[in-house]
């Protein structure tokens, strides 16, 4: 008989490619964590990770019992879900500038072995974020930390940013650089002409829009360079930086600020946590 907590002890792993952050995920310790994997690899007759100080990775038996893994514990969610409680609310706010085509991925990873939590996912800019969240309509916002006036928040790690565009993108010589940027009042059009502007870079409005998805969508078109977060910007688009030689950009905080409670919603948002360090 499969052990549950073993089970899921080897798909996190599997997945983070990580001891220490399976352990954070299931809210446990390393110990605790290789444990349950020397049980399951001994219930089994068959050894599943080989882990060395560097690396954690699948063995061949842990590749062909990866995906029965996965169904054993959606079995035993979809049993369990029978005599389930009221599903627990977990309403997250994510700035729009760290949105972009990884949020997919996110969402999957948040709710691939998690039942019984209703998700409420809001993105719009940092300001709104935190006004909503002091109001008590957020239970959790994961920002960019911008300046020293706020410092509550759990840090999380550092984003990097770059002046995207597409392939072919060619800037007309003499020309005003062409920008895709966000109307006022937004952050990172601050930076943008801030940066531009410290090196005497002139620069013009060529596509104004809302979030990092339609400013990316007018880089990808070819309308313009887009001041992008790397998390948010698309594989189709490079950065310029280099080569057009444009003034390198600031890094930022990625912070996470919540008052969540409950162990269901507190897990879930764990594991969004952690996916988004993976990222």
């Amino acid at each position: 008989m499969l052990d549950p907590e073993a089970v899921e002890a080897f798909l996190l792993v599997a997945e983070l490619q990580s001891f220490t952050k399976a352990a954070g995920a299931l809210n446990t310790t390393q110990a605790a964590i290789s444990l349950r994997l020397r049980r399951l690899e001994e219930g089994l007759g068959q050894r599943l990770l080989e882990r060395t100080p560097r690396h954690v990775r699948l063995t061949a038996a842990g590749a062909h019992f990866l995906q029965p893994a996965k169904d054993y514990m959606a079995s035993g969610r979809r049993a369990a879900a029978i005599f389930a409680q009221t599903p627990a609310r977990l309403s997250i706010g994510i700035t729009h500038h760290l949105v972009g085509p990884n949020l997919p991925k996110l969402l999957s990873r948040m709710h691939e072995r998690e039942t019984g939590v209703t998700l409420h996912l809001r993105t719009a800019g940092t300001r709104e974020l935190l006004d909503r969240y002091d109001a008590g309509d957020l239970d959790a916002v994961i920002i960019l930390r911008y300046d020293e006036s706020r410092r509550d928040g759990e840090f999380l790690t550092e984003e990097r940013f770059g002046w995207f565009a597409a392939p072919d993108f060619i800037i007309p010589d003499g020309a005003p650089l062409p920008l895709a940027i966000q109307a006022e009042p937004c952050n990172l059009r601050a930076m943008a002409l801030k940066t531009l502007d410290s090196g005497s870079i002139a620069w013009r409005e060529a596509f104004v829009g809302t979030g990092a998805i339609s400013v990316s969508a007018a880089a990808e078109a070819g309308l313009a360079v887009a001041l992008l977060a790397y998390k948010a910007a698309p594989s189709q688009l490079v950065d310029i930086s280099e080569k057009t030689k444009l003034p390198p950009l600031p890094k930022r905080d990625i912070v996470l600020v919540s008052s969540v409670t409950g162990e269901r919603a507190a897990s879930v948002l764990r594991r969004l946590v952690l996916a988004f360090q993976a990222l």
